[in-house]
């Protein structure tokens, strides 16, 4: 029998607001244990929540880039569970009424192009975080993330194989990004996907009992994750047994789940209205406001790029995935108005350079103008291609000038023609076997004989004007 997965996600995404959500506290990456939290976001008696503005700025930007309702009149609501890292046993979220409803994103990839429908999007705060320690055999709480603003995107069970999943989270980190909300950083836990997943035979309209697998930290992760679970609730429906409903931890080094807990449902937590909040009345002016001002998104910058700058579908699709890369792109391009030559640069060694280090990492280490002033000496004949590189790696390295590089280690073309026919000449006298190769058929042997002469020019020529008077000699 042939089955089909049926697939949801809860992306949720901490935001880039400079304090948390209810108090004043900062929401910095790191920083030691339980030294950015207060007794607001501890939960400590007697104290108010007051709501961060921008937070709601980012929600609605989030919405309207994803094709969503606004809710003009939403709330908080309290989510009661304790764990040890909720300090004050209850989540604040948004059940009955979140921000955003409704909404859509598109995908595409290899044998697919299709809509995701976007159940919501609420607000709601950040948990802690709990620090095992294998040695002493404890386990300590670090509330420095408590009250760190998040989004929680829900999408519908749209997806069917991993490729879609992937595929959406890029679209959707692509387009938080461009917003400037979240930085998006996975190994951070800026960007966190739960993957609600079910098996059906292929033809059945009823879905399967479904599983929530947590602990995803990388695309490479969740999808792993998707084909391994895919195979063990296969496995456990072809056996004769049922698959349970509960949240399975994830194990990237062993690729396998563990069961943690029975899933929840919504009923489980308890919910009722947040009596300490206000609720969140959202003008049809303000909204607009918002909308004004949002900036071009992944999928607009792709079609200008291949339209207006002639740009392949792929390498239009490359630059603009990721936000600084297309800045970055339009930077250089302003100076140089040439965009397919900056394109080759910034996808070939560049990208590589880029994304060293850090998971999720993209780090530029060169002006846009010093990589302008690489291509602008290319295309002047000052230096070739080959050396434009060596030029680029040892600027990216130093950052130094790059006509300041290429002068001080006499890296500029020879420009004197009659040593360059007499290069050629030499070559040619030296390789009297290479030559009655090349005159007998074997055209091949030129590349030979043109690595021969710019090595004898020590590399300071222009491959093609070597390539023309090579054959023009041997005629």
């Amino acid at each position: 029998m042939k089955y089909e997965m049926v697939i949801g996600l809860e992306v949720h995404t901490e935001l880039s607001t400079k304090s948390k959500i209810f108090c004043s506290c900062t929401t910095e990456f790191g920083g030691e244990p339980n030294t950015h939290c207060c007794p607001i976001c501890t939960g400590m008696p007697g104290v108010l929540p007051k709501l961060n503005k921008k937070v709601v700025e980012y929600g609605i930007a989030v919405g309207l880039a994803t094709n969503c309702e606004i809710t003009p009149y939403g709330k908080f609501d309290r989510k009661n569970y304790f764990y040890p890292d909720l300090p004050k046993a209850y989540q604040v979220s948004q059940l009955y009424l979140p921000i955003c409803r409704n909404g859509s994103v598109e995908i595409e990839g290899e044998g697919f192009h299709k809509t995701i429908g976007i159940h919501e999007i609420h607000m709601e705060e950040d948990a802690g975080k709990l620090i095992h320690d294998p040695i002493f055999d404890t386990t300590r709480a670090d509330y420095n993330r408590c009250g760190v603003p998040l989004l929680e995107i829900v999408s519908e069970p749209d997806f069917r194989s991993a490729e879609e999943v992937i595929a959406y989270l890029e679209t959707l980190k692509a387009t938080l990004q461009y917003l400037g909300v979240s930085d998006c950083k996975m190994q951070e836990g800026s960007l966190r996907a739960d993957v609600n997943l079910s098996v059906r035979p292929e033809g059945q309209e009823e879905f399967g009992t479904r599983t929530e697998m947590k602990n995803l930290n990388s695309f490479r992760a969740i999808a792993r994750a998707i084909a391994a679970e895919k195979k063990r609730q296969i496995e456990v429906v072809e056996s004769g047994e049922k698959v349970i409903q509960e949240t399975r931890r994830w194990d990237d080094d062993a690729g396998k789940s563990y069961a943690m807990r029975s899933k929840e449902d919504a009923q489980d937590y308890r919910y009722f209205p947040e009596p300490d909040l206000a609720p969140v009345v959202i003008s049809e002016a303000w909204k607009e406001k918002i909308r004004a001002s949002l900036p071009m998104l992944p999928r607009e910058r792709k079609k200008k790029y291949i339209e207006e700058y002639g740009l392949s579908e792929y390498d239009a699709r490359l630059i603009t995935e990721i936000k600084a890369l297309a800045d970055y792109f339009d930077e250089v391009n302003d100076i140089v108005k040439n965009p397919k030559e900056v394109a080759n640069w910034l996808l070939g060694d560049f990208m590589r350079l880029a994304k060293e280090g850090e998971d999720d990492s993209f780090n530029i280490l060169l002006d846009a103008a010093k990589m302008a002033e690489i291509i602008k000496m290319i295309k002047e004949n000052l230096i070739n291609r080959n050396t434009g590189k060596d030029v680029f790696f040892a600027v990216w390295k130093e950052n130094l000038d790059p006509r300041a590089y290429v002068e001080e280690h006499d890296l500029a073309m020879v420009g004197d023609d009659s040593l360059v026919r007499d290069t050629v000449a030499k070559v040619l006298a030296a390789n009297p076997k290479t030559v009655e190769e090349y005159k007998g058929g074997k055209t091949k042997v030129l590349g030979f004989l043109v690595g021969q002469c710019m090595k004898e020019l020590k590399g300071k020529a222009d491959p093609g004007a070597i390539n023309a008077m090579l054959r023009d000699a041997l005629k």
